[in-house]
């Protein structure tokens, strides 16, 4: 792996990889998590618009489907830490998707009649996520887990900053974090004239640096419930814990937790769960580590009768980590590193972790990563159980 700084502060990382395929992703510092009240959602807001229509590509057909048109898949999506745009295509038409991309980052258009269909479009997306449990159930999860860290507020940002948004607050967001100094750009494919054509297309001057602040949480001293009705035929439950980011060590041992407990149909609360007692259908684990913040997770969708049944199994499933053997931590370190491995094959998922690791703190440490998890023991296990997988916070939301 590459990595090099262009003279206007653009950060440029290259891994080459043999293959039909290529991506090129764009990682602009900046998420919900960094929003000022008056601008909760504008984060997520940018990134429909820079789809929007630039001064050579007025709409957002003229964008897309120059892509498309050459079988590759362009996208974007916005997290509480960082929003990216990826195009894949053909390695053939690395120098098209390279130019694409630079122009939404540089010259997008914010027509006013654009801006004023966004939100309705961004209204609609927010009333559909809330339609739907599987998502809710995530969204009052982080609100209970972090209720004094700025990730309690969910991505898509607030109903009433979204119809207030103007063209002077997206062009002043913009201009402050869509700058070459705020931006990455992580290329994996077989491309030897990369920089050349980097610095051919990336000509937006260097701006102010952006300091972005770093954020803490305390662990929680006693459980906590929160309990909510909604007029759907299932119940949703999510037992969550706040744990450590990704610059903590815990948080590989937190990996190999969730491949004992969650992976597949294999994983233990799977099995004793759906297989044995045959109370749920959508059941496993989720284990997040991020830049700021983390948490670990068991969730199961049940009748409303079976609610303190189900929270009692995941609690024994947790405490029987205590007891847990050479093997359990084995197979699931071999479950990790061939999920992983297996994802990596992906060009744009492999763009997508050097980003991800370059956030972090160095793109280098992506090789790092498995190491890390081999190193775990079954003394870290338990350990780590008893730090943090104790006092959880219980989410229903509870179905007829």
């Amino acid at each position: 792996m590459q990595k090099v700084t262009l003279p206007n502060g653009l950060r440029v990382l290259y891994q080459k990889k043999s293959g039909a395929s290529l991506a090129i992703q764009a990682l602009i510092n900046t998420g919900s998590m960094y929003e000022a009240p008056q601008e909760r959602g504008i984060a997520h807001f940018l990134e429909h618009m820079l789809f929007g229509g630039t001064a050579k590509r007025p709409t957002n057909l003229a964008i897309t489907n120059e892509i498309e048109r050459i079988g590759g898949d362009f996208n974007a999506y916005t997290t509480h830490e960082r929003t990216c745009f990826y195009i894949k295509v053909l390695q053939k038409h690395f120098s098209k998707a390279v130019e694409i991309l630079a122009d939404i980052l540089q010259h997008p258009l914010f027509l006013p009649e654009q801006i004023e269909k966004e939100k309705y479009i961004v209204l609609k997306e927010i009333a559909l996520v809330n339609d739907d449990p599987k998502f809710e159930q995530w969204r009052l999860l982080q609100e209970e887990l972090f209720r004094n860290h700025p990730c309690r507020f969910p991505t898509y940002g607030d109903k009433k900053v979204i119809r207030a948004l103007s063209r002077d607050k997206l062009l002043s967001y913009f201009t402050k974090y869509y700058q070459p100094g705020n931006i990455t750009i992580s290329i994996v494919g077989d491309v030897p004239s990369w920089k050349e054509q980097l610095k051919k297309y990336f000509t937006a001057p260097s701006g102010k640096k952006v300091h972005q602040p770093r954020f803490s949480y305390a662990l929680p001293k006693s459980e906590r419930l929160k309990k909510v009705k909604r007029t759907v035929l299932n119940s949703y439950l999510v037992l969550g814990f706040p744990t450590m980011p990704r610059r903590h060590k815990d948080s590989y041992t937190l990996d190999v937790i969730n491949g004992i407990l969650g992976r597949g149909q294999s994983g233990r609360i799977f099995t004793e769960l759906r297989s044995k007692q045959g109370l749920a259908y959508d059941v496993g684990t989720q284990h997040g580590a991020e830049i700021n913040f983390g948490y670990f997770a068991l969730y199961a969708t049940i009748d409303k009768k079976n609610t303190q049944r189900v929270k009692e199994l995941m609690q024994q499933e947790i405490e029987k980590l205590f007891l847990v053997t050479e093997q359990d931590i084995r197979e699931a370190k071999n479950f990790i590193e061939g999920d992983t491995l297996l994802e990596l094959d992906d060009v744009q998922k492999a763009a997508d972790q050097l980003l991800f690791w370059e956030q972090v703190g160095d793109a280098r440490l992506a090789d790092a990563y498995l190491p890390a998890i081999r190193a775990v023991t079954a003394a870290d296990v338990r350990r780590v159980v008893k730090r943090y997988l104790q006092k959880g916070t219980l989410v229903v939301m509870e179905g007829k």
